[in-house]
């Protein structure tokens, strides 16, 4: 689904350019799950953004299904990202003022679909990650535990082809985590998913199909569970 070749990302910086990738060779098969670990800074979610189309490399090539992520532009890339790849970020990045219905109907309304199938889809896929009770709520009458789940359902609105998730259960707690695991688990198999996800947590690692770890923005090892 996915070959990284040659990725190397820096930054303009007061003391100068910031290596924060250097030649990144890495290949993701179409349903694999791939745990991205290392430490902080180490460069995993600039990875992580690169792979998702929200930024670019300094210099190397990134293929989704042998079509070049960056030679589309503005609306094309946008609609690219809205269409084939679901984000899970660590702070769920809600909406507060909207309900969780409301926030999982937001990319469904952005694609220009209609109000009441917007509406339809997006309790459908709550219910379907276990908050079906919960439509109604807006973020800051939910759990955390709860939010993430409603950041699961918006990534999946669209049903996406690759999900990304940078640390989806970093701020949560053990019991929260596991449940997060298991409901990622049955996603994955239910709908058909490429997952990748940037973790500290060694339980999540161990449950993907392969670990890739990053140090000093170099890919440092490969290796399948």
């Amino acid at each position: 689904m996915i070959r990284i070749t040659a990725v190397n990302k820096n930054f303009h910086t007061v003391s100068g350019q910031l290596h924060v990738l250097r030649d990144i060779d890495l290949k993701i098969d179409v349903g694999e799950r791939i745990a991205i670990v290392g430490t902080s800074g180490a460069g995993k979610t600039t990875l992580m953004h690169i792979m998702g189309g929200l930024d670019r490399p300094t210099s190397g090539e990134v293929l989704f299904e042998e079509r070049n992520l960056f030679a589309l532009k503005g609306a094309a890339l946008d609609a690219f990202r809205n269409q084939t790849i679901g984000f899970i970020f660590q702070f769920h990045q809600l909406l507060p003022e909207f309900t969780a219905l409301e926030n999982v109907m937001m990319p469904l309304l952005i694609s220009g679909q209609s109000r009441a199938q917007a509406r339809g889809q997006a309790a459908d896929i709550l219910t379907e990650t276990g908050l079906g009770e919960r439509l109604d709520h807006k973020p800051g009458a939910l759990s955390g535990g709860e939010q993430q789940r409603v950041a699961i359902a918006r990534a999946l609105i669209q049903n996406p082809r690759l999900l990304l998730a940078d640390e989806p259960t970093g701020n949560l707690d053990r019991r929260t985590s596991d449940e997060i695991f298991g409901l990622l688990g049955k996603l994955h198999t239910k709908h058909n998913l490429t997952m990748v996800i940037v973790t500290h947590n060694d339980q999540l690692a161990s449950r993907m199909d392969r670990v890739v770890r990053i140090e000093d923005g170099r890919l440092v090892s490969n290796d399948p569970n």
